[in-house]
């Protein structure tokens, strides 16, 4: 068993060294196929983090009448934190408010001192609503529209910000949605691309292959060294993709920070690096066992 084991290896590297330019040429696709696996992996993780950064940015707000009582005000908060919808609900006194509106325009003078100018506060209490799925916001509406509530409640933004949550909706959609059909696109089109290069580096070897049929070798030691090659290319890929693909993400990342200031991809790519040279080398070498296996069935009649 180690004796066969050790010539299957040997072969195995013996047909490497021998192929030469067609090794080189299908570790290049491979090289290809693993970058793209890799970017399918930071664009997801973009995506989504793009994705959670719209959803921050999108709530409705509700105002409530002057003369009602902060008690309620904090009962109908505890109500809609109870709905399986809402996913955080922040409460904003009407002196919050105040401050609030002070600290955002205290460079402009002339405002200032209107303010300060004011024997009442003209500003009302409100609660920010945030949901779990920007779809829920209308069920969340719908909630707020109960006569027992409208008495208490001067104005809800929803209707405002409707056209916007739903393109807003829209766009996240689109966008997971376009993920998913590039996703699988691209790796469909990578694995193809592997899988017919090292069938054509195993067709090279088909007299090779012949000769051992001939000579009484068993399907296994025949199949051996091509999954060996396979391996090769596979660990030779996953590491050299992987050093193409460090250059290429930091000087992605300054662009992506600046339309998704949450993402930063070189730092990703620093604290998640053990996993993603990990995923690299089960994908490349998964690519490289199972094209090899697939590419010498046909000469092997299984």
């Amino acid at each position: 068993m180690i004796v066969t084991l050790t010539r299957i290896i040997k072969y195995g590297f013996q047909t490497f060294v021998r192929n030469g330019w067609l090794s080189v040429s299908t570790i290049s696709i491979m090289i290809l196929a693993a970058v793209v696996f890799e970017g399918l992996i930071l664009f997801n993780v973009t995506g989504k983090t793009a994705i959670n950064s719209i959803q921050e940015k999108i709530d409705i707000s509700v105002y409530f009448k002057s003369t009602t009582p902060e008690d309620s005000i904090l009962s109908i908060k505890r109500s809609l934190e109870k709905l399986d919808e809402v996913k955080d609900v922040e409460y904003i006194s009407r002196d919050k408010a105040l401050q609030d509106f002070k600290k955002r325009h205290e460079s402009d003078e002339a405002i200032s001192q209107a303010v300060d100018e004011l024997e009442e506060n003209p500003l009302l209490a409100a609660i920010n609503i945030k949901a779990k799925d920007p779809r829920e916001y209308k069920a969340i509406a719908s909630y707020l529209e109960n006569k027992s509530l409208q008495e208490q409640i001067e104005k809800v933004t929803y209707a405002q910000n409707q056209v916007v949550i739903d393109r807003l909706v829209g766009l996240i959609d689109t966008m997971r949605n376009g993920g998913i059909v590039l996703t699988i696109f691209l790796a469909f089109l990578a694995i193809v691309v592997t899988f017919n290069t090292i069938r054509l580096a195993i067709f090279s070897s088909n007299d090779q292959i012949g000769i051992m049929r001939l000579v009484g070798a068993s399907n296994t030691f025949i199949r051996g060294p091509f999954v060996i090659e396979g391996i090769i290319y596979g660990v030779v890929a996953g590491i050299v993709s992987f050093i193409f693909l460090i250059p290429i993400v930091n000087f992605l990342s300054p662009y992506v920070n600046s339309f998704i200031p949450e993402m930063n991809l070189s730092m990703y790519l620093g604290t998640n690096t053990v996993a993603l040279i990990s995923y690299q080398f089960l994908f490349c070498i998964g690519l490289g066992i199972l094209s090899s296996i697939i590419a010498v069935r046909k000469y092997l009649h299984l």
